[in-house]
């Protein structure tokens, strides 16, 4: 990897920015973790290191750095290009709309198609989304679903469970900053083994599920993030199986359940032929997250 000494001749945020794009271009960077493009991780991560607002760009672009600056900027862009993580882990935040997460390297990054669904409280699914009193986040990671739910659904106490003990601190802090700590419990499970009696009106899951093929194929970004959060076994189905096969015990009468499963949808099909899978139509498409009624499971 080349090394520049010549950043001398970078002034403004234009020039940096520009200087970002191409370093990114020239090291083959993947995106997928918020951006997906060159331009707009080098515009977020240049913004963020100068602590000016995420979504103006504009006003800032001719406007010249301190040495002091210039050094942090070449410092983030470096760091993003020679180590292949993600930008949300050199930031330690990521966005779901309107709302910022902390995350670094214990929790996979934050970018479940189920969010969109939630600021309309599942709906029509959901008939009457006051009466939703008890809901479970599978998998919850950083607990950004959680919160989300604790968000759209004002009279719910949410529980909010993960195997990994490590991701529960991430949660935790999360929890704390939104103020949610007397709504969410988090709960140390793998999937339902520690729920014994407990039961929801809705149950939330953005479980892993990538398939081994596609897990050793995976970019140096995705191979950052804790694999426990990323695959799970052969074909990728084998969290969504294990939920399937228990998720009836823990509904209430007429409850959601409401799974994400990636590119998945053809092989779950296959797989359950008898189950009425209502797939949920997201602004990334209408594959990616299946909905089922306890009276369907």
């Amino acid at each position: 990897m080349k090394h520049f000494d010549d950043t001398e001749s970078l002034i403004t945020v234009r020039d940096w920015l520009r200087f970002a794009v191409s370093r990114f271009n020239e090291a083959k960077l993947f995106f997928g973790h918020g951006s997906d493009n060159a331009f707009d991780e080098a515009a977020y991560l240049i913004l963020h290191t100068l602590h000016l607002p995420l979504d103006r760009l504009e006003p800032f672009l001719d406007a010249s750095l301190t040495h002091g600056e210039s050094e942090e900027v070449q410092a983030v862009i470096e760091r993003r290009v020679r180590e292949r993580i993600p930008a949300a882990y050199l930031t330690n935040e990521a966005w779901l709309g309107e709302h910022r997460f902390y995350v670094d390297e214990r929790v996979i990054v934050p970018r479940s198609f189920i969010a969109e669904l939630l600021p309309e409280q599942l709906a029509p699914w959901l008939e009457n989304p006051d009466e939703v009193t008890r809901a479970l986040d599978l998998c919850t990671g950083s607990g950004c679903l959680a919160i989300l739910a604790a968000l759209a659904f004002p009279s719910a106490n949410i529980d909010a469970v993960d195997l990994s003990k490590e991701a529960l601190e991430v949660a935790a802090k999360n929890v704390s900053d939104y103020g949610l700590t007397d709504r969410i419990e988090l709960i140390e499970s793998d999937l339902f083994a520690a729920l014994k009696g407990r039961s929801y009106d809705v149950i939330l899951s953005n479980p892993p599920y990538v398939n081994a093929e596609s897990v050793a194929a995976l970019p140096p970004e995705y191979q950052a993030e804790p694999a426990l959060a990323l695959g799970s076994g052969e074909d990728g189905l084998d969290a969504t199986r294990q939920i399937l096969a228990n998720a009836k015990t823990h509904l209430n009468p007429g409850g959601l359940l409401v799974v994400e499963i990636g590119h998945n949808r053809d092989v779950l099909e296959a797989a359950y032929p008898t189950l009425p899978f209502t797939w949920l139509d997201t602004e990334s498409g209408d594959q990616f997250i299946f909905m089922l009624r306890r009276e369907d499971l």
